[in-house]
């Protein structure tokens, strides 16, 4: 589980820039969800998704975005659509490549999502996710 341990820059809730680990959330749930890229339509309606959506999630987890994206750009993204939730920068593609290490082979980290258990284990995974569909996703795996 190195990916636990893996620093990356992030912005926390109140848009102030931190150094995190996944680690950092050890004893609460999270949500790692990885996105391409700040302010393109598809990305930032799954932001947005996550936003309305805080209420209902943080019973069960804490939200992290994670992209290649850079700490300016998930500065601006996280100000324009007032995002609640913290946005990492994995620019060197660290934490992707770390998670792909622990899927099957084939398996595309784009946009998609994975859920963590108060230990850091992975218990959910999902690959090449759907935006339309997916927060409803996400609470259904927690409710069952």
């Amino acid at each position: 589980m190195h990916y636990l341990n893996i620093e990356l820059d992030g912005i926390d809730v109140e848009g102030n820039e931190k150094k995190y680990k996944l680690s950092d959330f050890k004893g609460e749930n999270v949500i790692v969800y990885f996105y391409p890229q700040d302010d393109t339509p598809v990305c930032t309606q799954e932001a947005n998704k996550f936003k309305e959506a805080i209420d209902k999630l943080k019973k069960y987890a804490k939200i992290i975005g994670v992209s290649s994206d850079d700490i300016e750009s998930h500065k601006e993204f996280k100000e324009k659509y007032k995002l609640n939730f913290a946005l990492l920068s994995d620019k060197m593609n660290k934490l992707k490549e770390a998670f792909k290490e622990h899927q099957k082979p084939a398996s595309q980290i784009n946009r998609s999502t994975i859920i963590l258990d108060k230990e850091g284990n992975i218990i959910k995974f999902w690959e090449k996710v759907d935006v339309d569909n997916h927060i409803e996703e996400i609470i259904k795996f927690f409710e069952d």
